[in-house]
């Protein structure tokens, strides 16, 4: 026999918190860091959805330089998703250990063409033996005939600037304001490469003093998988390409097809990956989860604004409680939860993390904006993003479509997506930059944080205390008997 709980699920609107005594003078003094798994922080507790309209490399690159971290979908061939990861990885260096090289032999053609595809505006030079040669860059090439070899047009070793691998940051940015370069090899004392530092990377650190970095000073990246067999193989090559955190993203998370994609993950590296899994929505879930490996468990279930689980499969969690019930179980098993789904205004944000989630997890906030992958259309003269549900019954179509024959109307009009879809297609408004969202909802975070008198994420959960509100209380919770501007 069915049963009925007896408590009422609640949801980010159905509560307040009580502001409660504070000796913030500023709110420059809130710390807003926080983990992301067991062993990897983040300076600001927001993470972009592993979605084809919010996640690629130029939203992952903003959101770790802005604080957080992006999740890269997954809804693309495994060589590509690595290649995103690349992107972030390369876009801020302190040291590249692995600068792009190219034989003196290659032509300028050839170079001209890994510049283009990386985005980059300088090549070493380098003989079989790795030792360096001279140095290419665009000025080099700017009127060279395409089949010209690099060698002849090349700056030769004995003109380029370099330094030891061992140089300090300090000492490198006196060597780029005494030569005016912008670029500085990394030679050994045989000659061979050892690594590269550039002057705009030194910048962009300068720039992002709040950046969300590795060890190597690189922005912080992660990337989705699925639980497939063949998901296996995606992890490999991402975790080649250095990807800080692996997230098994899935719709429902607490199935024996995640628990058994964890560890297997464990058996092949052990705990050199960091692994978030989910989705849940209990705490049991966040228990086994955890159990299996797991370093950070994604709680939601149906709270997002393109996801139709609830109504189609009657399944979920009102977000609010699902937060509470899985933040008793993950600090039991000593492991952060983040919220994903939900999120509306800043305000949703610091009821969250009050609750007992680590980070956020948001989309729909960031789909509108510049550095979203969605496609911008104008619809009655405004600018808008799509955005969809990744359970939608488009992005089914655009994931199997590459992979089968069927006409685009047969797999339309198939039982498997006419009745299985679990999310919607819909606009948003275009937003601009995401950069400037983020600091917005930041900024009413720390608010939030002061009125709790909260100067770290860990008293904002210590201070909190929930009020329920009835309806009435949420139209006074909202502008009210004005016209507004």
């Amino acid at each position: 026999m069915a049963k009925v709980l007896d408590n009422i699920g609640l949801s980010f609107d159905d509560v307040l918190l009580v502001p409660r005594n504070s000796s913030i003078a500023s709110r420059r003094e809130i710390d807003t860091k926080t983990k992301f798994t067991q062993r990897v922080s983040i300076n600001i507790p927001i993470v972009s959805a592993a979605m084809d309209t919010v996640t690629e490399s130029t939203m992952a690159i903003t959101l770790a330089r802005e604080g957080g971290i992006g999740v890269i979908h997954r809804f693309m061939p495994p060589e590509k998703q690595v290649e995103e990861v690349a992107r972030v990885k390369r876009a801020d260096n302190v040291i590249i250990e692995k600068p792009t090289t190219i034989s003196p032999h290659a032509t300028v053609r050839e170079a001209r063409e890994i510049m283009k595809n990386l985005g980059i505006s300088g090549l070493i030079v380098v003989d079989s033996e790795n030792r360096v040669l001279g140095i290419l860059t665009r000025r080099d090439i700017l009127f060279e005939d395409d089949s010209t070899i690099v060698a002849n047009c090349m700056t030769s070793r004995k003109d380029m600037i370099t330094a030891s691998p061992n140089i300090s940051l300090e000492e490198a940015k006196r060597i780029f304001k005494q030569y005016k370069i912008e670029k500085l090899p990394l030679i050994d004392e045989d000659g061979k490469l050892r690594g590269l530092i550039t002057c705009i990377d030194l910048l962009k650190r300068e720039a992002y003093p709040n950046a969300s970095r590795d060890l190597k000073g690189r922005l912080l990246v992660a990337a989705a998988i699925g639980v497939k067999e063949n998901e296996i193989k995606r992890a490999e090559l991402l975790i080649e390409a250095d990807v800080d955190v692996l997230v098994i993203d899935v719709a429902h998370g607490h199935t024996s097809m995640c628990i058994d994609t964890i560890k297997k993950l464990r058996k092949i590296y052990g705990d050199s990956v960091e692994i978030v899994a989910g989705n849940v929505a209990t705490g049991e879930g966040v228990e086994d989860l955890a159990a299996a490996g797991a370093n950070s468990v994604k709680v939601g279930v149906g709270p997002g604004s393109v996801c139709t689980t609830r109504v189609v499969a009657g399944v979920g969690v009102p977000q609010l409680s699902a937060i509470l019930d899985c933040a008793e179980a993950a600090d039991k098993m000593g492991v952060p939860i983040i919220a994903d789904g939900g999120i509306r205004e800043s305000g949703d944000i610091v009821k969250a993390l009050a609750a007992g989630a680590s980070s956020v997890m948001i989309g729909r906030l960031l789909a509108g904006t510049d550095e979203s992958p969605g496609t911008t259309v104008v619809k009655n003269g405004k600018r808008y993003k799509i955005y969809r549900g990744m359970a939608s019954i488009y992005a089914m179509l655009g994931r199997d479509f590459r992979h089968r024959e069927d006409s685009v109307e047969t797999l339309i009009d198939s039982s498997e997506y006419s009745y299985y879809a679990e999310g919607v297609e819909a606009y948003v408004p275009y937003t601009g930059s995401a950069s400037e969202i983020l600091k917005r909802l930041v900024a009413g975070l720390r608010s939030g944080m002061s009125y709790l008198g909260a100067k770290s994420i860990d008293e904002l959960k210590k201070n909190a205390v929930f009020i329920k509100v009835t309806q009435s209380g949420i139209r006074e919770s909202l502008p009210h008997d004005v016209e507004v501007i």
